[in-house]
């Protein structure tokens, strides 16, 4: 009977905002690993090179997520009515299981290192690190702001952030070696950083896969969505309402509303675009006006 539907104001997805940064982020990661695989093969510290493999990884994860936004900010076609906006969410996924991967890497390899401590040249270590930490605090400040509004982002500030506390495990440790020639600090410190991780990860696996799914967003309550909705003067049901997000920052809506004046059919459309726009923040929404007589007036929601 009557129709509408709505886009937000916004310009791009989440991530594709936060482009700039993540090129700055990509730039610092790329020269300091070049500078770290130096260090160590001039000082033979297999800390270093192990930490610059650690760095290709998040390279890696910035590169692809960029990547993802490119291809997200092409135009929508035929055949993808939402383009590629979800190659972000793919790339996010990827990047948790790159890190999950990771985690049980360096756990490994302390385990490896507890057994049988390596020699560890404490102030080339040191010196390394503390540069690396530098670099990694200017890139998270860089990704900070995205991170909290999308997943593609929130995946590269993990991969730094990890490295960051790569970095400060590499200084504790080797002052600590320095300072006691305690070798079996570089294994502990390194195991500690890996568990830290892992629940992180897991809840950014965890979102990316619930997003794949099209679940419902965390922070939309879709019962007091259509309590809203049915709480509209002329409205006498509601039925098909499904709210998903298409890709970080952008979530969608659709569903029927069911009048029973069909002339106040555009009153009705008008209020529920203003009620989910502004109380809900959805801006991407279909809603579709029907009479009591026009079909199904089921809910689709449990009460």
């Amino acid at each position: 009977m009557s129709g509408g539907h709505s886009h937000g104001g916004s310009a791009g997805s989440a991530a594709s905002r936060n482009k700039r940064g993540m090129t700055w982020a990509l730039a610092l990661t790329l020269t300091y690993m070049a500078a770290e695989v130096v260090g160590g093969l001039v000082t033979g510290s297999l800390a270093l090179l192990a930490d610059a493999a650690h760095m290709l990884t998040d390279a890696g994860g910035l590169a692809f997520a960029l990547l993802a936004i490119k291809l997200g900010e092409r135009p929508a076609t035929p055949e993808r009515t939402y383009g590629l906006l979800r190659a972000e969410i793919l790339t996010a996924l990827g990047n948790a299981v790159v890190l999950l991967l990771l985690t049980i890497y360096i756990l490994y390899e302390a385990y490896e290192r507890f057994r049988n401590p390596p020699e560890v040249l404490g102030l080339p270590m040191l010196i390394v690190a503390a540069v690396g930490l530098g670099v990694n605090l200017v890139s998270m400040r860089l990704l900070s702001g995205g991170s909290g509004e999308s997943l593609n982002v929130r995946g590269a500030y993990f991969e730094v952030l990890s490295d960051m506390l790569g970095s400060v495990g590499v200084i504790v440790a080797a002052a600590v070696v320095m300072l006691t020639g305690w070798r079996l600090a570089d294994p502990i410190i390194g195991a500690g950083i890996g568990l830290f991780i892992v629940p992180r990860t897991w809840n950014l696996l965890k979102e990316a896969t619930a997003i794949l799914l099209e679940a419902t967003p965390a922070r939309v309550d879709v019962l007091r969505l259509d309590d809203r909705l049915r709480a509209i003067p002329g409205v006498i049901a509601t039925h098909h309402l499904h709210v998903w997000t298409i890709t970080s920052g952008m979530d969608a809506m659709s569903g029927h509303l069911v009048v029973a004046d069909p002339a106040q059919a555009g009153r009705v459309l008008a209020d529920a675009r203003r009620l989910v726009a502004d109380e809900f923040g959805i801006g991407h929404l279909t809603i579709q006006v029907e009479d009591a007589t026009s079909g199904d007036t089921e809910p689709t929601l449990p009460v």
